[in-house]
């Protein structure tokens, strides 16, 4: 039974990594090279260890990317580069949205208990109760629930396991996938012609 459920989750996970593969559309390029805004209520900031704590309605953008939290904690290396952790509350989920590179208006959004954000591989963790989903307009293309999501926003690769941690256990728990109809598969295929019969 064990080895069973195993299988299951990693068919679910060879699928996802398939689809997102498949994808041609990437996070937008721009938003690497864009100020950060961070709105808050308070804010704690520690400037010899680069560690800055905002509680609040925490509002953070980028670009197109845009997190919400009820607390987050933004460090930054040597480099300039910035890691960010968001915190959920009671009720209240961290949250995160980018637009997509490509043509149409495709967004990818997700929401979990914690997201960690790495500025400088562009790698968003989400830990417990997570969610991800890839929007084209206003329409849900695929979505992705499981305990843990791992999302590549540069090459639009997910990796989903089935406990908060980040590990693949058996029987551990199940992930999630749903796949909506392409706008091809969605649309009826046209009515045969007919030819008249010779002589007609």
């Amino acid at each position: 039974m064990n080895r069973i459920k195993t299988n299951k989750l990693m068919l679910a996970a060879t699928l996802l990594l398939a689809v997102a593969a498949a994808g041609v559309a990437h996070a937008e390029k721009a938003d690497s090279s864009k100020p950060t805004q961070i709105t808050f209520d308070q804010l704690d900031a520690d400037d010899v260890k680069q560690i800055k704590t905002f509680t609040g309605n925490v509002v953070l953008t980028r670009g197109t990317l845009l997190m919400k939290s009820p607390k987050a904690v933004v460090t930054e290396d040597p480099e300039g580069y910035q890691y960010v952790v968001l915190n959920s509350a009671p009720g209240v989920q961290a949250t995160f949205r980018q637009k997509l590179d490509g043509a149409g208006d495709q967004w990818v959004e997700g929401k979990a208990d914690r997201i960690e954000y790495d500025g400088k591989t562009e790698l968003v963790k989400l830990f417990a109760k997570a969610q991800i989903k890839k929007l084209e307009g206003p329409k849900v293309a695929s979505q992705v629930d499981s305990e843990f999501i791992s999302y590549d926003s540069r090459k639009e690769f997910f990796a989903v396991k089935n406990t908060p941690t980040g590990d693949s256990q058996v029987g551990a728990g199940r992930g999630t996938m749903v796949i909506q109809p392409s706008n091809k598969q969605a649309e009826p295929a046209p009515a045969p012609t007919t030819q008249p019969a010779p002589g007609k």
